[in-house]
């Protein structure tokens, strides 16, 4: 489980199909998050690490992901250079900052518009109808990986407010019109569906 509140911004320094897909990601983690097997939250997607090393002082850690994973997120989009948001797994006894978030990519959300609203942006996001159930104005999202409150909702779009400091520090930032990021519903919306009878897809 993660919170959304991202700690790095890490950046793709390789990308390997063979098989699988295997990504290599340079970070300012703790060696302590990168052990064999821990999960790292990239771009909202739950990750595994399989490797991890330092070179030249500069941590990195890699990671596999399926065609399922590609196909359903933004990894198949990704290349070298791309920037990334990171968060290590919440840990017993951690600030619950954001709100509860499993790293399982329910699907794409497509910012369709950005304008500055005072300091912060103002994002109007699309999502398939499937989804656009699951969402509810003062209610939590993740996009790529960062907890966010809904603002309104109308049909398929909903809006999200970015404050100065989540533009600086994640990747939101860098989003233009027409963009995908990854989006997963709030876990509470998606146990309140399957007790009525009405999963998420």
């Amino acid at each position: 489980m993660f919170t959304g509140i991202t700690v790095d911004r890490g950046r793709i320094a390789a990308v390997e199909a063979r098989g699988d897909t295997y990504l290599t990601i340079e970070t300012r983690l703790a060696a302590a998050d990168l052990a064999e097997g821990a999960s790292v939250a990239c771009s909202g997607c739950c990750l595994t690490v399989i490797e991890a090393g330092s070179t030249e002082g500069l941590g990195w850690f890699r990671a596999s992901a399926s065609a399922e994973t590609l196909a359903c997120t933004t990894l198949g989009y990704w290349g070298v250079g791309t920037e990334i948001n990171l968060e290590p797994s919440l840990r017993l006894g951690d600030t619950l900052g954001g709100h509860l978030v499993s790293g399982h990519v329910d699907g794409l959300a497509i910012l369709r518009e950005a304008a500055p609203d005072g300091d912060s942006m103002r994002m109007l996001f699309e999502v398939p109808d499937a989804l656009a159930r699951f969402v509810a104005a003062k209610g939590s999202v993740a996009l790529d990986g960062v907890s966010l409150t809904v603002n309104h909702v109308d049909g398929r779009l909903f809006g999200v407010n970015i404050i100065p400091h989540t533009l600086a520090v994640t990747t939101l930032g860098q989003v233009k019109p027409g963009d995908p990021v990854n989006f997963e519903i709030d876990t509470i919306a998606r146990y309140v569906a399957r007790l009525l009878g009405k999963d998420a897809a």
